[in-house]
């Protein structure tokens, strides 16, 4: 096996393949990368790079200048890290004797190959069930991570539901304090698509960050895994066991009071008058109706920090609520939108966020809590 790439090619295609490896595993082959050539001879071919774990699969495709055609397992990391300190410009790699050799403007690296026997085969993609902007996917996907929990011992809350439903796209999470929905278009390969299963956030968040910003990703589905294709690059991860609580009769309220704000000054408030909010002590939000405003409070005692800022309020004369500080800051920052509207209940209640105009294409509810300023 020899061939010729560019340096940066070859950094972007190892890094973006090497997101699927283990950090430890008891198959030390495992945490190779598989390099494949095709075609070969003067006038080149491409550079297959791929690499998995138990749980998910990575695959990309690069332009390359093919010498000699063939395969090469080498440990990813290591790859990766040679990569990253390599001098701009063309890289030469080949196979000699029992040695992967990457060298480039004078540098010289050799790596030691992994048996190819042992590898196990990449799983196949799933069947195609659709399309989807790579963009908006990726944005809805941040948009709804946040809430997903971190307890391992909870996997199913680990989870992002995503939900096929004719022409739309529906993507969930929830840790129980809070749920996040998002809604968007997608394409379906055939009339009458439908699907629901459980992603892992985490491994979904590395792959929507992977994606590129234009163009359609292509979503596969079959019972035990998902399946994502776009521009050249291929990964796969295996489905969660378990599902989320529907969403639907959570996020019905009756007669809610409605306050308009703005989300940036909102988004700036809550972090400022956080400082002095110790662990998970509350942000205390007092609207009221007669001043247009809400005043933000945080803190006990003699440590204290308020804010007042212009917020319209509807439904009540005055209402107080109150929130974790973080769960909070993490809702506001996954709005784009100048102006938002919070659906209220009261103190130790649901309480919704959403667009100024209230649709249902980004919704995040959280529980508020009681407040408990000193």
């Amino acid at each position: 096996m020899e061939f010729r790439i560019e340096r940066s090619a070859l950094t972007d295609a190892v890094s973006w393949a090497a997101r699927v490896l283990p950090v430890r595993s008891p198959v030390p082959v495992l945490g190779g990368l598989l390099l494949d050539t095709e075609g070969g001879g003067e006038g080149g071919g491409p550079l297959r790079i791929s690499g998995l774990d138990y749980e998910a699969s990575a695959r990309i495709d690069v332009d390359a200048e093919v010498v000699r055609p063939g395969k090469v397992l080498v440990m990813g990391r290591r790859l990766l890290d040679i990569c990253k300190v390599l001098p701009e410009g063309p890289v030469e790699c080949a196979v000699e004797g029992s040695r992967f050799t990457v060298s480039g403007d004078g540098a010289r690296f050799g790596l030691s190959v992994l048996p190819l026997d042992d590898y196990p085969a990449l799983p196949p993609l799933p069947q195609v069930r659709g399309a989807v902007d790579a963009e908006l996917f990726a944005a809805a996907v941040a948009d709804v991570a946040v809430a997903a929990g971190r307890d391992d011992t909870l996997p199913a809350l680990t989870g992002i539901r995503l939900e096929l439903d004719g022409d739309t796209m529906t993507l969930a999470a929830t840790d129980r304090y809070r749920f996040a929905v998002r809604t968007l278009p997608w394409k379906a390969t055939a009339p009458g698509e439908a699907a629901d299963v459980l992603v892992s956030a985490r491994r979904l968040t590395e792959i929507a960050r992977s994606l590129g910003r234009s163009g359609l990703v292509s979503v596969a589905l079959d019972a035990g895994s998902a399946g994502f294709e776009h521009a050249g690059t291929r990964t796969t991860v295996r489905l969660l066991e378990g599902r989320l609580p529907r969403h639907e009769k959570l996020f019905a309220m009756a007669d809610p009071a409605v306050a308009l704000v703005d989300r940036a000054r909102l988004t700036e408030a809550v972090k400022r008058v956080s400082v002095v909010a110790d662990g998970d002590s509350p942000v205390q939000m007092t609207f009221s109706r007669a001043d247009a405003s809400v005043t933000l409070r945080a803190g006990y005692e003699d440590d204290v920090a308020s804010q007042r800022l212009p917020a319209a309020l509807e439904g009540a004369e005055e209402l107080t609520v109150a929130f974790n500080p973080g769960y909070l800051a993490d809702a506001l920052a996954s709005f784009t939108e100048p102006s938002l509207r919070l659906l209220l209940l009261g103190a130790g209640q649901r309480a919704m966020i959403t667009d100024e105009a209230g649709t249902d294409v980004h919704r995040h509810l959280l529980m508020s809590v009681k407040p408990q300023l000193g």
